[in-house]
């Protein structure tokens, strides 16, 4: 008993005699900074170590990719490349990742316009060699439900080389499920859309 007792009071003495320090002048007390505290020698084995955070790169998620359909990546080389306009999409109510979808590409297309080709501002480039490639960033467990006919409806023109469908988006709470809106709970679906324009 009197040696843990002991022990209690060094280690009391330590933290009293680590965590201030003195000014030359008064002899005031002064606390140390955590920064001070955490470096110390005295306290190190008191404070708990500092957790970095830490990144998950793409390569250590390919190892689970068997189930994800693979296509030939967006943007890719069989264009010129011109622009790219960039969307997002949600469907707060019904839970259809396909409108969510089809809204991300109405946002990316509809404060653009794109005279160059209907003008002939490209030389040797007519309307019809128009392109387009899409890339989706949908929900990896929803991917499977997306109606990509349905997503290329909403283009009005250019031909549509490519669609690829990667791990994105999100799916969150709307904060509300509405029955009469043909909600089956609360979730709220969101598509991240780049669409790529060239010729």
């Amino acid at each position: 008993m009197t040696a843990l007792s002991n022990s209690r009071g060094f280690i009391n003495s330590l933290i009293l005699s680590s965590s201030t320090k003195f000014s030359s002048n008064n002899r005031e007390s002064i606390p140390f900074s955590h920064h001070e505290l955490r470096n110390s020698n005295k306290l190190s084995f008191l404070l708990p170590p500092i957790r970095r955070p830490i990144s998950v790169t793409a390569a250590a998620m390919a190892s689970d990719q068997s189930s994800v359909k693979t296509v030939d990546s967006v943007p890719n080389s069989s264009m010129k490349l011109l622009f790219v306009e960039m969307g997002v999409g949600y469907d707060q109510h019904g839970q259809d990742i396909t409108s969510a979808a089809m809204r991300a590409c109405r946002d990316a297309i509809t404060s653009n316009s794109v005279p160059a080709f209907r003008r002939g501002s490209i030389p040797g480039v007519s309307f019809d060699q128009m392109k387009l490639q899409i890339k989706l960033g949908v929900p990896r467990p929803l991917q499977h439900l997306l109606d990509i006919e349905k997503v290329k409806s909403v283009f009005p023109y250019g031909a549509i080389s490519n669609v690829e469908v990667v791990d994105g988006g999100l799916i969150c709470s709307s904060g509300v499920h509405v029955e009469e809106m043909g909600d089956k709970n609360d979730d709220c679906y969101i598509v991240n859309a780049a669409v790529y324009v060239g010729y």
